[in-house]
């Protein structure tokens, strides 16, 4: 009796657990899948760019988007150092780091205590750091060569987007950079995370400190029009009220400078996504990497001279496969899939032995391919959600065998169990997928209608998972989503209606027709970058003839048809103080998706 209560026990154990992982694997397909949907989104907003230029009636001042001025340049940079010094005062009343050039090993611990304290660093000290930060990269080559002989280690670290906890704890676990502990931090620094101005801040001053023993790569994230989307201008501009426009203009010209790959002991290649067919390391260590001020996403469209673009576009945006060959990535929309076969290729042409490369979210902080040669490394924990994934960074010795650290961030005093890390994850995942579902909710209806002929409101399980891919294009297993995401009758057919029920707009506007309102609940994100980007004074405000012009654009570009009186009536509608000019990010605000549970829980 023991035993067979035993044996219950242990296969009501696997089974719980086995529901569990499996509820943990869909939910991270789901943010994966959005998050790539989004990464086609900016490729579309991309293409809008050029479509402007093509199209506006002033293109002379939509082209000044793409050349914007850049950083002041001074003769001899160091003179910046004393000129923010002139021009900005620091007050007595704060208390955070005062840092003096060059920097030393206590400034950096300061700036370490101040941050895990929540401290701001003064903008003057900001603008100075950035400085010569530049100053430092301008005089580093496009692709790093370095050497294990001089150090027993390497660390190289992945993506930390803004998590400034994983990067204290890496330094808690393997020791502060110095010339006896060399770092490679492989880009991806800023976005999604809270702290991005804080990570640049700390590996901008080691880098200052250690410039042979801490090194910087380019990382796709490190591109102007990716940050007015994925959250590092709004962080700026909220932290540094005074001075953002400043810190944003020389950190634009910043990441124009950071190196784009880097070689240890000639053997291993550590980019941040991929290689094509066409990579030639030959020619990216010969290119002027700093022409390359943004749009590295949409070099393809932006520059004339395209295989300058392809080629940083490949290394920045590319993702391996288990297949043979390179093709587009489609699912982020640039950049390639490459197979072991493109690994073989450029390895035997320049005599390497492993690529190591970021960029691609990791259930367990690291991943390999290749047979062994592609190590996709990423280091930021709980990036979806608290518990969804570990982090992790790797050693490599002298012998280039790699050891992988892994680690994962907790911010709760207690530890959460299994069931209720997935919940957390779950629960967030499934919140994110029906945002998508209801921007989409007149395709989708449109697309359940043709399969229920007899108008009942009700189809069967197989045409409501083909209506929902064929619309979301996700390649998510919808039949085992259902019953999150629909309702189901007694006799099996699923209700395709109640898909909407939990969501609705947070602020309806009555003069906004129901088309109006899904389109700009759809695309918001793109307004509101392409609205940031004409607000030129950065003032949030933009004059109604511009907007308008946009938005007939913008709707011509997609194909989306809306009358253009709708849009009038509803600009005119909240235009308050009948000035001309609008709030954009106000108007935008309004179009966002609040779920029906949620705002009856607050």
């Amino acid at each position: 009796t023991v035993i067979r209560a035993a044996i219950l026990i242990q296969k009501w154990y696997r089974l719980t657990v086995a529901r569990l992982e499996m509820r943990r694997r869909y939910s991270l397909s789901i943010f994966q899948s959005i998050e790539y949907a989004d990464e086609q989104d900016q490729l579309q907003l991309s293409n809008f760019f050029t479509f402007m230029l093509d199209h506006c009636t002033h293109p002379e001042s939509v082209s000044q988007i793409f050349t914007s001025p850049s950083a002041p340049q001074v003769e001899d940079e160091g003179l910046c150092l004393t000129e923010f010094e002139k021009k900005i005062d620091v007050p007595d009343s704060y208390y955070g780091p005062r840092l003096s050039f060059p920097l030393t090993v206590e400034d950096a611990n300061a700036l370490l205590h101040a941050f895990r304290n929540e401290q701001l660093l003064h903008a003057r000290y900001v603008l100075q750091l950035l400085s010569e930060t530049r100053r430092v990269l301008k005089e580093m080559p496009n692709i790093t060569h370095l050497s294990t002989s001089y150090s027993k280690e390497i660390t190289v670290c992945g993506d930390l987007h803004g998590n400034l906890d994983d990067l204290l704890l890496i330094f808690y676990k393997n020791g502060l950079p110095s010339e006896q502990n060399r770092y490679v931090f492989n880009g991806d620094f800023v976005d999604r995370g809270k702290n991005s101005m804080e990570i640049l801040i700390i590996l901008f001053a080691f880098l200052l400190i250690y410039p042979n023993d801490l090194h910087l790569n380019r990382g796709n994230h490190e591109d102007y029009i990716m940050n007015l989307r994925y959250g590092f201008t709004k962080e700026v501009s909220k932290k540094y009220k005074d001075h953002w426009k400043q810190i944003l203009c020389l950190l634009r010209d910043v990441f124009s400078w950071l190196p784009l790959a880097t070689i240890i002991d000639s053997k291993v290649l550590i980019l941040h996504g991929g290689i094509s067919d066409t990579t030639d390391l030959d020619f990216l260590n010969a290119l002027e990497r700093n022409k390359v001020r943004d749009h590295i996403h949409v070099g393809v469209v932006l520059f004339s001279f395209k295989n300058f673009a392809v080629q940083i576009l490949d290394i920045l945006w590319s993702d391996p496969r288990s297949q043979n060959g390179c093709t587009p990535n489609k699912s982020r929309g640039g950049g390639c899939y490459f197979g072991p076969d493109v690994t073989a290729k450029l390895f035997e042409r320049y005599n390497l032995k492993m690529l190591i490369r970021s960029h691609e979210f990791k259930p367990e902080g690291y991943e390999i391919s290749h047979d062994g040669k592609v190590i996709t490394i990423f280091s930021a924990s709980n990036y979806y959600e608290e518990g969804s994934n570990r982090g992790a960074y790797i050693k490599l010795n002298a012998e280039l065998i790699p050891r992988f650290v892994q680690y994962q961030v907790s911010r709760h005093t207690r530890r959460q169990n299994l069931r209720e890390r997935v919940g957390t994850i779950e629960s967030s995942a499934l919140k994110s997928l029906r945002e998508k579902i209801y921007a989409h909710r007149s395709e989708l209806t449109s697309a359940f209608a043709q399969y229920d002929v007899n108008g009942t409101g009700r189809i069967s399980v197989n045409d409501w998972a083909a209506a929902m891919e064929s619309v979301l294009q996700l390649e998510l297993p919808w039949r085992m989503l259902r019953s999150q995401l629909a309702q189901m009758n007694p006799d099996g057919e699923v209700d395709f209606m109640s898909c909407f029920y939990d969501s609705k707009m947070g602020q309806p506007i009555k003069e906004a027709q129901p088309a109006l309102v899904e389109t700009l609940c759809r695309y918001r994100k793109d307004l509101e970058i392409i609205f940031n980007i004409i607000d030129k004074d950065h003032s949030g405000l933009i004059s109604l003839e511009e907007f308008s012009q946009t938005w007939r654009l913008f709707t011509s570009h997609l194909g989306i048809d809306v009358q253009d009186d709708s849009i009038d009536k509803l600009v005119l509608s909240i235009d308050y103080n009948k000035d001309g000019h609008i709030d954009f990010n106000e108007f935008l605000e309004a179009f966002h998706v609040v779920h029906r549970l949620e705002k009856k829980a607050n």
